[in-house]
């Protein structure tokens, strides 16, 4: 039975390999270093057998942090710009259905997974949302989170890389600008909490993201609080959000392991040349620049999506209302493909959404 020392000393440690894989893939220079640096060092101590987790009370902090931030960047043009919106959300549901239905043909014809498993392994994205699914469907939980969690750390790796070559600046962070003075952090942050646990009693997706979001968005462009998220703030954020994707692998053995990585790897692939596709169709059609839409088209983890456009400068209302459009879609989309309703009164699921998770 875990005591709150071992939990405490489990919290420490976690958080010190995310600074570590931080600074070494910082040195290193690797795109946007504060995500990628920890999901990669912490995913690699899992594996050797280290027991890593951030606790729920950080990992929700984190997630308000980043919610808070992605308001900060919300200007007056944002009106401008929402009425493409509509278009991209289109071409958004079809990449959604195009990704589900080739990667399901690969896992029962390449892997032979049976129906449920295919099936809730191949929806891209709302993981807390598909895991309380798949104990009422009978799909193999272990194989379904395996492959899950490959998809949003393999994103969470490849992202960075492939928008620095569509010409985003993701060596360099942009300079501090004006923060928030402390005071006013605080507020806004208790503020933005109490928002998101409102939004979580209704079910809401990315509910402490969203709080986040709207507080600052509504205080910002009202004039009421000026300033940004200091980075003293947003970057630890940043790196307890990348040390939760690589903590995922947690407990996860080498057979499983090498039963489910490279099926995930492989329907990630997937998934992410479908997004390239949509994306690339998209800007045919509307003015947006393309590594924009390939943020937020990729089927990430949404926090960590929204993460990745607060460090590489993408407008952030973009990319955030079209993951939680992309989670709309699928807490829809999963019982049906399924055959069922379950998913909705699942009990796991409850649990899973109450600690704040989205993906």
């Amino acid at each position: 039975m875990k005591t709150n020392a071992d939990t405490f000393k489990t919290t420490i440690l976690t958080l010190a390999a995310g600074l570590a894989g931080f600074a070494l893939a910082r040195w290193i220079g690797f795109p946007a270093p504060a995500l990628t640096g920890p999901a990669l060092l912490v995913m690699l101590l899992s594996l050797t057998g280290v027991r890593l987790q951030v606790p729920i009370i950080l990992r929700n902090g984190c997630f308000v942090i980043i919610g808070l931030s992605l308001g900060t960047g919300v200007t007056p043009d944002v009106y401008q710009t929402a009425a493409q919106w509509p278009v991209s959300f289109l071409f958004l549901a079809a990449s959604i259905l195009m990704i589900f239905i080739l990667c399901k043909t690969a896992l029962r014809r390449l892997w032979k997974q049976d129906r449920a498993t295919a099936i809730l392994s191949s929806v891209p994205g709302h993981l807390s949302y598909i895991l309380g699914l798949s104990t009422q469907s009978g799909g193999n939980i272990a194989m379904i989170s395996v492959i899950q969690s490959t998809r949003i750390l393999t994103l969470t790796l490849l992202v960075p890389f492939a928008v620095g070559l569509m010409g985003y600046d993701v060596f360099h962070p942009a300079p501090p600008g004006l923060g928030m003075e402390p005071l006013v952090l605080v507020a806004s942050f208790t503020l933005a909490l109490l928002l998101g646990l409102g939004l979580l009693r209704f079910k809401v997706p990315a509910a402490l993201l969203l709080g986040g979001m709207l507080l600052s968005t509504s205080t910002h462009l009202t004039g009421l609080v000026e300033g940004l998220v200091p980075q003293w703030a947003s970057v630890p954020a940043f790196v307890i959000m990348g040390a939760m994707i690589g903590s995922r692998f947690s407990g996860v053995s080498f057979a499983m392991l090498r039963m489910a990585f490279v099926a995930g790897l492989t329907l990630t692939l997937i998934a992410f040349a479908v997004t390239i596709f949509f994306a690339l169709c998209l800007v045919q059609f509307v003015d947006l620049p393309l590594p924009q839409v390939l943020i937020a088209f990729a089927p990430g983890g949404v926090e960590s999506m929204a993460a990745m456009a607060l460090i590489m400068h993408a407008d952030p209302t973009f990319v955030a209302a079209h993951h939680v459009w992309r989670l709309v879609i699928l807490t829809f989309m999963a019982p049906v493909l399924l055959g069922g309703t379950a998913g909705n009164d699942d009990a796991h699921s409850s649990k899973d959404n109450k600690k704040g998770g989205s993906e």
